[in-house]
């Protein structure tokens, strides 16, 4: 099935957020999504999508082919097909099919990610021999690095593509792609553009997660694996993407995590897939951390990997891992637990949220959060964030910069309400504390673009309707002067 106009449009506000300037020549684009009509499909006029690849080697060159029809030496690519999932999928089958060079020979490109270097409109002259009229081609073009050291042989699809030719990047044909290629500052050397943790406890023991076996579109489906993810724009360094997906998939926090090994994998989409592992210690208890994605969270003892569902990859690595890091010669012991004050009888650990109740001419802010997040999927609901081992008010300051862009101060900052709350019976009690920034600096950004589609400042006398509870709540309570509400608890 190919991707939705939905989806599409996700890709092409991401482009646009990068390259504003673009917005008025993809008005057509843009028009055509608010359509109903498949924008994919070649018989959609008076245009429609279309993927292209763009190939650079170690030397920077990037891989052009002359299409018999035409003549033009172009980089790799053509129509969107039924069985594309994807844009990345069709520009991948495209390459393929033209040059020869499958997927697992290339990988994404840092500068880029996952989405289009550039977005092309170009016009397409009539074919009176296919009945086609005069159209336009929105060409989503997407970068990738050769895996390999030295260029795959490229294999023509002779019906359609007479010749091949790497061309310097000063070269590259199309005016916008070559400007966009020289301006990211591409380089043809691929790095990990994921990252995961080896985590331990330094008795034997490693966390392990295991993913849905129902949902085959997400990568290792039912296999154990490491906790960690992709790289997202925001992030700095690799150390970055990891402490953040350790936080966003188990809520979890771990001190002096190191770079251990490179694993090389083959992504969802086939491409190769370098992945940087880092390893630290921990020795909580899994069943209490609030695992997001996946199934659960185990303690597991290396001689059980070859009785588990794993990557050859991963399971070379933990035992590598566990090699390097004997156990003492009287054999594996139960780690002690940490010391801590032991709690009254009866006592139940409430999590902490913390929100940003930003307020500028009588309006609040409030973000959209993306459908298929964890949480609220489809609501507006303010800055948040849980509370990992911080202050209150500096897990506000980190939140408000990574969600949003958004730099406080913990001085420029009040607590003005507080929600204590349970949403369902089985769930875990919750203190939600909304905190009035009197200062702060930046315009909201969109910097997760999987948690948040938007942001926008709402009247606080007109919020709308499919909005957090709790959130409309603090918000009527921090207008009426109140400092305390109460939700979910029976009496």
């Amino acid at each position: 099935m190919p991707p939705s106009s939905s989806s599409i449009r996700k890709t092409v506000e991401t482009y646009l957020s990068r390259h504003p300037g673009e917005r008025d020549a993809l008005t057509g684009l843009l028009a055509a999504l608010d359509r109903p009509v498949d924008v994919t499909a070649r018989a959609t006029l008076p245009g429609h999508v279309t993927c292209s690849a763009v190939v650079i080697d170690r030397r920077c060159r990037v891989l052009h082919i002359r299409h018999r029809a035409t003549g033009l030496m172009l980089t790799p690519g053509g129509h969107i097909e039924p069985e594309d999932r994807t844009l990345l999928a069709s520009a991948l089958r495209e390459v393929a099919e033209e040059a020869g060079i499958p997927p697992g020979a290339l990988c994404l490109t840092r500068q880029t990610l996952a989405s289009p270097i550039d977005i092309d409109v170009h016009p397409i002259d009539a074919n009176p021999f296919k009945g086609e009229p005069a159209h336009e081609h929105y060409d989503f073009r997407y970068a990738f690095y050769l895996a390999g050291e030295e260029p795959p042989a490229v294999t023509l699809q002779d019906e359609e593509v007479s010749s091949a030719e790497w061309l310097a990047m000063s070269a590259v044909t199309s005016p916008t792609l070559r400007a966009k290629l020289l301006d990211a500052g591409v380089d043809g050397q691929p790095e990990p553009l994921n990252a995961s943790a080896i985590i331990h406890d330094g008795h034997g023991r490693y966390l392990l997660h295991l993913r849905d076996a129902n949902k085959p579109q997400i990568w290792e489906p039912g296999c154990w694996s490491l906790l960690g993810g992709g790289r997202e724009p925001q992030d700095r360094t690799l150390l970055d993407t990891v402490r953040r997906e350790l936080r966003e998939e188990a809520g979890l926090t771990v001190a002096d995590l190191e770079p251990y090994a490179v694993e090389h994998v083959t992504g969802t989409d086939g491409t190769g897939v370098p992945i940087q592992l880092f390893t630290g210690l921990w020795n909580g208890d899994p069943a209490r951390l609030p695992l997001t994605e996946g199934v659960m969270l185990a303690w597991v003892r290396p001689e059980k990997f070859p009785h588990m569902t794993m990557l050859p990859s991963t399971r070379d690595l933990l035992e590598q891992h566990a090699a390097e890091h004997p156990l003492p010669a009287d054999g594996p012991t139960t780690p002690a637990p940490t010391a801590r004050a032991k709690a009254p009888s009866g006592t139940v650990l409430n999590v902490v949220g913390v929100h940003l109740y930003l307020e500028r001419d009588g309006h609040v802010l409030l973000g959209l959060r993306h459908p298929d997040s964890a949480y609220a999927g489809g609501s507006w609901h303010v800055l948040a964030g849980h509370c990992e081992a911080e202050a209150a008010s500096a897990c506000l300051v980190r939140e408000a910069d990574e969600e949003a862009g958004i730099v406080l101060e913990p001085a420029d900052i009040d607590l003005v309400h507080t929600v204590h709350m349970r949403e369902r019976p089985t769930d875990p009690p919750r203190v939600q504390l909304f905190f009035r920034a009197r200062r702060w600096l930046g315009e909201p950004k969109l910097r997760e673009l999987d948690k948040c589609m938007s942001w926008q400042w709402w009247n606080v006398k007109d919020l709308p309707g499919l909005i957090v509870p709790y959130t409309r709540a603090a918000i009527e309570g921090i207008q009426a002067g109140r400092t305390y509400t109460e939700l979910g608890w029976t009496r």
